[in-house]
């Protein structure tokens, strides 16, 4: 049986805890297009804290996105719902401005641009 704090040790895994955060991030699908948020290419930059605080940049793929003000809250709900994650904080940003070319390859595939 693993004990409690090596499960925590597990838990903070830098690569892990990315991984299981990126993997949190793909559940949430962007409200105009029927693609994940990662794959879409919104999150400029995902930073883990040795503490397990995770801090978020992200963009909407345009300013005038009816869930400007409410997807932040979601995105860090789904975020400290992750195992290692003590909390969450996400900050919208505009520049640089999205475009379809920060899409995964599986995002383009899914939305028929390739």
């Amino acid at each position: 049986m693993t004990s409690p704090a090596r499960m925590t040790e597990e838990g903070r895994d830098p690569t892990a805890l990315r991984e299981r955060v990126i993997a949190a991030l793909r559940t949430i699908y962007d409200p105009e297009l029927p693609v994940n948020i990662y794959d879409l290419g919104l999150i400029y930059a995902l930073d883990l804290a040795p503490n397990g605080r995770v801090d978020i940049r992200m963009t909407l793929t345009a300013p005038g996105c009816p869930v400007a003000q409410s997807f932040p809250a979601q995105v860090e709900k789904s975020v400290r719902t992750v195992a290692g994650v003590s909390d969450a904080h996400v900050e919208i940003v505009w520049e640089p401005p999205w475009e379809p070319g920060r899409m995964t390859e599986a995002a383009r595939l899914q939305l028929g641009l390739v």
